[in-house]
């Protein structure tokens, strides 16, 4: 078989004896094809070494071969983990990311996003929290035939559709540990307003107080932004109260930082003097002293998880759209930054 010079659909139609459309079907996964003629037609594809032309795929499928991640989210390494997640999935295929941050606090926010839809027309986007909490931008998605997916900390949507941790029930499980270990008083810095993941993790936080026959103290309350410097705030208002807690939990491992901090600051050893147990298990978590015990949050698993359903079937990425799961466990990683409180045992 002589090799064209730049061989096109038209060439691997007629060579394997059938329509373009059928060879479209191929390309794009389809699963509307019997598995002969997809081997007949791959055959012919790699032995014309026929490569797919995107502009030409884009203007037929009136889409771009873009997966655009949408984020108002003051969390950056969380964008960076989605990120790196995504973009394990796209490498060598046709897709590229692009990013799209928001304000969530702006009047014109749904409109900014239909604007950059209708201008880049994106194959499908992932929608970071708190955003992909807001059901106007999931129809907004829908109504201009936009594949999307949202993350969250509790499912929001159908399966197609999303991929959901158990907050909650991870951070139930993480304040037990402390209490096992003897803790009563224990602080909860919790996450800003207006978050599903703040209100999921103060709500495992005070199901383990409860369950334990603890008093649920609003005081042992404070609410930071995810940020570093919330965290050192928030710690010196309930390293301030007396008598002040013996352990904090805090709703992500960037807060639990600035509380360790604050207590260095303070002349308090970690754990001896106080315990601390974040969220997510960034680097931050293993890189500061002592190493942080802290709840695995599977984010660029999620991610992973997200684009195979966005892409999957299409542009040469595994299929899976169907298939991949919607539901995470986070887990416990237990470090040196919890021992029982001081006077114990």
């Amino acid at each position: 078989m002589r090799k064209p010079a730049q061989p096109t659909i038209n060439d691997v139609a007629r060579i394997a004896g059938v329509s373009k459309k059928t060879v479209s079907r191929v390309i794009n996964r389809s699963p509307l094809l019997n598995e002969d003629t997809r081997r007949r037609v791959e055959q012919v594809i790699a032995e014309l070494g026929y490569t797919p032309n995107p502009q030409a795929r884009a203007l037929a499928l009136r889409r771009n071969f873009l997966i655009g991640l949408i984020h108002d989210n003051p969390n950056a390494q969380m964008v960076l983990n989605v990120q790196h997640g995504l973009l394990e999935v796209l490498r060598d295929t046709e897709f590229e990311l692009i990013l799209h941050p928001v304000d969530r606090g702006s009047p014109t926010m749904l409109d900014d996003i239909r604007a950059f839809l209708e201008k880049q027309r994106p194959y499908g986007v992932m929608l970071l929290p708190p955003i992909s909490e807001n059901d106007s931008l999931a129809e907004l998605c829908a109504g201009l035939g936009v594949r999307y997916v949202r993350m969250g900390s509790a499912p929001l949507d159908e399966a197609a559709n999303m991929v959901a941790s158990n907050d909650r029930e991870a951070v139930r499980g993480a304040v037990e540990h402390l209490i096992a270990a003897g803790h009563r008083r224990i602080g909860l810095i919790a996450g800003p307003h207006g978050f599903r993941s703040a209100v999921e993790r103060q709500a495992g936080y005070e199901e383990a107080i409860e369950a334990a026959g603890l008093p649920l103290q609003r005081t042992l309350i404070v609410h930071g932004d995810y940020r570093f410097e919330s965290g050192m705030r928030a710690a010196e208002r309930l390293l301030d109260l007396a008598p002040r807690p013996t352990a904090v939990f805090s709703s992500n491992d960037e807060m639990a930082a600035g509380v360790l901090h604050v207590a260095h600051q303070r002349g308090l050893t970690v754990p001896q003097d106080l315990s601390i147990v974040g969220f997510d298990d960034t680097p931050i978590a293993s890189h500061i002293w002592p190493p942080l015990t802290t709840v695995r949050w599977p984010i660029a698993t999620m991610a992973r998880a997200a684009a195979l359903k966005l892409v999957g079937g299409a542009g040469g990425a595994r299929p899976g759209e169907d298939g991949e799961a919607s539901l995470f466990v986070s887990t416990l990683i237990r470090r040196a930054s919890v021992a029982p409180p001081p006077g114990a045992g």
